[in-house]
């Protein structure tokens, strides 16, 4: 594992020591409503804390884009993204958590220049971390992971995430579900972004599409993807998702197609 990846690991394996003894009594925990159907808790907060101070510890000069605390560190004299950056989501899927649902997630990625190039997604309730480094392929538990072989939409498991703060693209929105749902083999909601990109990564799902989304949700999890032989592009089948957190991706047969029938569907005014 490179050294770099190595710390990353290290900092998500200290920030689910914190939600797993939070998890043991909900009951006590804090929770704050940032905006319509987001939520924060002391967990949150804390367990970024720990993050940032295990990070800082080795790398004390790389700026950091965090969800609870936001941007830290100067930007490129030119206006560019930072020479190296860690992009941090504490607790993806907080909504489950507060709930006790055991679907949520670590989310830790470095972007060099504004490229993804070393990632990790730890799941504190099945002890699952998926990790990756830039050529060097895409791991669950040290056990290396691709996509499916899946070629057909129709044999598709597509992951998703519905509409929950901002509603004015739903109409499009449930265009696309109703065709998927009459196109595809099932569509799946688990509520933790960064763990179902995970899973795409591991061929547990086919294929993921979701607007909206945040640099935190799916940075770690587009690195996986790709370095497990899928492809991740925005809603034009390009690269810059992270800038506007719309999001396809799947395997390479199917990732074709979903863009294709997302495509088909922005007529009805979908952001790029």
């Amino acid at each position: 594992m490179h050294p770099t990846l190595n710390i990353a690991v290290k900092a998500a394996r200290r920030a689910a020591q914190l939600i797993n003894r939070a998890a043991l009594d909900l009951s006590m925990i804090e929770v704050t409503r940032k905006q319509q159907n987001d939520f924060v808790t002391e967990v949150d907060r804390a367990a970024e804390r720990a993050i940032i101070e295990t990070l800082r510890e080795t790398y004390p000069d790389y700026a950091i884009l965090a969800e609870e605390s936001g941007f830290s560190g100067s930007s490129a004299e030119d206006g560019a993204a930072p020479e190296n950056q860690w992009i941090i989501d504490p607790l993806d899927g907080t909504t489950n958590f507060i709930h006790g649902m055991p679907q949520y997630a670590i989310s830790i990625a470095l972007a060099q220049r504004g490229q993804i190039v070393h990632a990790v997604v730890f799941d504190p309730n099945r002890n699952e971390l998926f990790t990756a480094s830039k050529g060097s392929g895409a791991f669950l538990n040290d056990r290396r992971i691709r996509v499916s072989k899946c070629l057909r939409l129709s044999d598709a498991l597509i992951g998703t995430g519905f509409p929950y703060r901002a509603f004015e693209h739903m109409d499009a929105y449930l265009s696309i579900f109703r065709e998927l749902c009459e196109q595809s083999s099932g569509i799946r909601r688990p509520g933790a972004a960064a763990l179902d990109l995970a899973w795409l990564a591991s061929g547990r799902m086919d294929g993921f599409w979701e607007f909206g989304l945040s640099p935190w949700d799916i940075a770690a999890g587009s690195l996986l993807i790709t370095e497990a032989g899928g492809l991740v592009s925005d809603l034009r089948g390009e690269a810059d998702y992270l800038k506007h957190g719309n999001l396809i991706a799947g395997t390479p047969k199917v990732f074709a197609q979903l863009l294709k029938l997302v495509g088909a569907q922005r007529s009805a005014a979908l952001p790029a």
